[in-house]
């Protein structure tokens, strides 16, 4: 069963300086039919104003993935942590027992537009982590590349940030035609989040900021559509 969450369904807040839709339940959005889905709490779809951004706050026991889309995204955290990123690079903190972080847009003229997740880990109070990889932008074009996956399960090898929880998370951009198919274990279940363009789930079109989540299927065939085909992210989820 595949169910539609269409963007404009979404949580929406505009405070100037950030442009945020929310999938689930976030902030001044609440909407108990969308609290979430299985382990994966929060997907909001940020614009941030050049020069703004998130100021220091804290977290805990939560797996927090930012992934850029255009623009670039300042982190500063209390483990130490200072970096700028970029498209195509996986940026996860574990925030277990306890951390701070700020977010801002470093750019004087450009605006950054990003993603951020937030999955429930399955274990609590662990150790806070920070991990960040980049990667080349053809390993996600056509296929799926992936951006985090559980410690022991390959997720370094395969160039994943690591995450406290049985999920799995990748992108891909498929261009006008292109298609790919990836199988679902019995029993698990999926997400796939529009990015940015068109894709086809099943035969389903889905257009940029839509959502899908997905149970009882044993396969997942995305396909571009449209003149430019679409980005998306897709979640294997216990």
């Amino acid at each position: 069963m595949i169910t539609i969450r269409k963007a404009n369904d979404r949580g929406h807040a505009d405070h100037g300086w950030l442009n945020t839709w929310h999938t689930f339940s976030f902030a001044s959005y609440f909407d108990p039919a969308h609290m979430g889905f299985r382990s994966l709490r929060v997907i909001n779809d940020d614009r941030v104003a050049p020069g703004k951004g998130f100021g220091a706050h804290g977290h805990r026991d939560m797996e927090i993935i930012s992934y850029v889309l255009e623009g670039s995204l300042a982190h500063k955290d209390s483990m130490g942590e200072s970096h700028i990123i970029g498209p195509n690079t996986i940026q996860a903190m574990s925030a277990g027992t306890g951390i701070v972080h700020s977010e801002f847009n470093p750019s004087p003229k450009e605006p950054v537009h990003f993603l951020q997740i937030w999955i429930e880990p399955a274990v609590e109070d662990v150790k806070p982590s920070y991990h960040q990889l980049s990667f080349e932008p053809q390993e996600k074009r056509g296929k799926l590349r992936m951006l985090a996956a559980p410690y022991g399960d390959g997720a370094e090898a395969n160039g994943a940030a690591l995450i406290h929880q049985d999920a799995r998370v990748w992108a891909s951009e498929l261009g006008a035609g292109e298609s790919l198919t990836q199988t679902i274990a019995p029993g698990r279940f999926g997400y796939v989040q529009v990015a940015r363009g068109n894709v086809l789930l099943n035969g389903q079109k889905l257009g940029e900021g839509d959502g899908a989540s997905i149970s009882a299927e044993s396969a997942l065939t995305l396909a571009g559509e449209g003149s430019d085909g679409g980005e998306f992210i897709l979640f294997d989820l216990a």
